[in-house]
């Protein structure tokens, strides 16, 4: 009377939801990063943080002099809807900047469009573009002009 048998199917339904649970914490590491990539990290005074290049358009040595990058945006208004991505590629950036944020890229070629241009100031290869009229939407490549 105090002997037990295994269930063999108790014993498969225990399985598969520990490998459930498993896979589900997974996909949630694996969004999160994603999710804290996106979005960089910021300085903790709440200062906005600029968006990152990518890892292979990063200088190898810390005696490299400091690179302009291709493109480079900063919101002068509230809200600046910004997109850049590599063309064909990563999409860089996707949404709404605050005012002073700022989002670099050193990528060779990017593809840059902006809702409303005259809310950013964009230099590209270190030369400020012209600023669209209020409510224009610009889209336009940048090539990476070759350095020193």
């Amino acid at each position: 009377m105090g002997r037990h048998r295994s269930d063999p199917l108790g014993i498969a339904r225990l399985a598969l939801v520990g490998l459930a649970v498993v896979l589900l914490l997974a996909v949630i590491v694996i969004g999160g990063r994603a999710l804290f990539s996106t979005f960089g990290s910021g300085e903790p005074g709440g200062t906005p943080a600029a968006a990152s290049p990518s890892p292979a358009a990063r200088p190898s040595t810390a005696t490299s002099p400091p690179r302009v990058p291709t493109v480079r945006v900063v919101c002068q208004a509230d809200r600046c809807p910004v997109f850049v991505r590599v063309p064909g590629g990563d999409v860089l950036v996707d949404r709404d900047l605050a005012r002073g944020e700022q989002a670099s890229y050193f990528d060779p070629e990017l593809d840059v469009v902006l809702d409303d241009a005259s809310t950013v100031e964009v230099f590209a290869n270190g030369t400020a573009r012209s600023p669209g009229p209020p409510g224009e939407r610009q889209a336009f490549s940048v090539t990476r002009s070759p350095g020193p």
